[in-house]
């Protein structure tokens, strides 16, 4: 058997090269053929997903690679009772498409414990319009609430608001009753900003730059997506006993910040990690989203593409031109 899938291999002079290609089954590593296979229906694009099709950070950790850190289909094949074949399941993480062939494919091979079924009010495609994105919202979410962080608290700040992450904690967040303000460089897109949510809408300039260590309290709590002095003045405007959920790094890996919001304001910083998460957690976030996300406004916010259109879209997200979700079909 064949399929068709993004092929990632690594030129002798170290660069990454990306190909569409058609691949047998007995070429992948041998170490990826475990319990389940699954055929592949949608796959996302991620952030992710582009630093390691185009190789702009070493995100791919071993050559030939099939990337795609996430995916949705149904079981063609399983050695473990929990799985049957045609059941339907979903796959985000687990450092697929870095060390373990990925999701930009038409077939995949898992372990057992990696997946989990579908949610039952969403269909396949809605888990990839959501994807690790919302995945990883849901997890802010959840972190923000456990800290105590209720609808009545204050202003919560979203950063990187127009991206994947970003634009899904909105919704999350505004159908939960949050006042949110969205942080963006894209004055343009404020409107569509406030229609997923957002009450207020923030040049993002007025965080990216370096700031004082406590500044004036604003947030009750944040959802930052950027890392570096972002970061570091969100840290610095959340108010006493506040939390900010840190989940990204578009501006950069660095946090040039100072101890003084965390014991002179009690702020808490949360860190989310979406890659090895628990079961139980895994399945919490997927109860949350389907009881919060707006399919109506999730299908608008997303955009569908071919597999052959993978390696031409990527670049987009790491110049900042990608608003909202993309959807993959990987059978076109």
């Amino acid at each position: 058997m064949t399929m068709r899938a993004i092929y990632l291999e690594r030129t002798p002079a170290g660069e990454t090269r990306p190909a569409v290609r058609t691949i047998a089954d007995d070429e992948r590593p041998e170490d990826d053929r475990d319990t389940v296979t699954i055929d592949v229906v949608w796959s996302t694009l991620n952030y992710k997903d582009a630093l390691a099709v185009t190789g702009a950070a070493p995100v791919v950790r071993r050559f030939p690679m099939v990337p795609g850190i996430d995916f949705a289909g149904r079981v063609a094949a399983s050695n473990d009772s929990r799985w049957q074949a045609g059941d339907e399941v979903v796959m985000t993480g687990w450092h697929a498409g870095e060390t373990h062939w990925g999701g930009l494919a038409q077939r995949a091979w898992v372990p057992a414990e990696w997946l989990l079924p579908k949610p039952a009010s969403l269909t396949l495609w809605q888990t990839m319009a959501i994807g690790t994105a919302g995945f990883t919202a849901a997890l802010c979410v959840l972190a923000l609430e456990q800290h105590g962080v209720q609808a009545g608290s204050g202003e919560v700040l979203v950063t990187g608001s127009t991206g994947g992450v970003g634009s899904l904690a909105i919704m999350l967040l505004a159908a939960g009753g949050f006042r949110v303000v969205a942080a963006t460089g894209k004055p343009d897109q404020a409107a569509w900003l406030r229609a997923l949510g957002a009450v207020d809408v923030l040049d993002r300039a007025r965080l990216a730059t370096p700031g004082k260590p406590l500044q004036t309290e604003r947030w009750a709590a944040a959802v930052d997506t950027a890392g570096s002095h972002t970061l570091a003045n969100v840290c610095a405007q959340t108010r006493s006993g506040g939390v900010v959920a840190a989940c990204g790094m578009a501006q950069g890996l660095e946090f040039p910040a100072t101890v003084a919001p965390f014991i002179l304001r009690g702020v808490t910083l949360a860190g989310i990690n979406s890659v090895f998460v628990s079961q139980e957690r895994r399945l919490a976030a997927w109860t949350r989203l389907e009881d919060l996300i707006n399919r109506d406004v999730l299908h608008r916010i997303t955009r569908e593409i071919g597999l052959e259109e993978v390696i031409d879209t990527v670049p987009g997200f790491l110049r900042g031109e990608v608003t909202g979700r993309i959807v993959v079909d990987v059978n076109r």
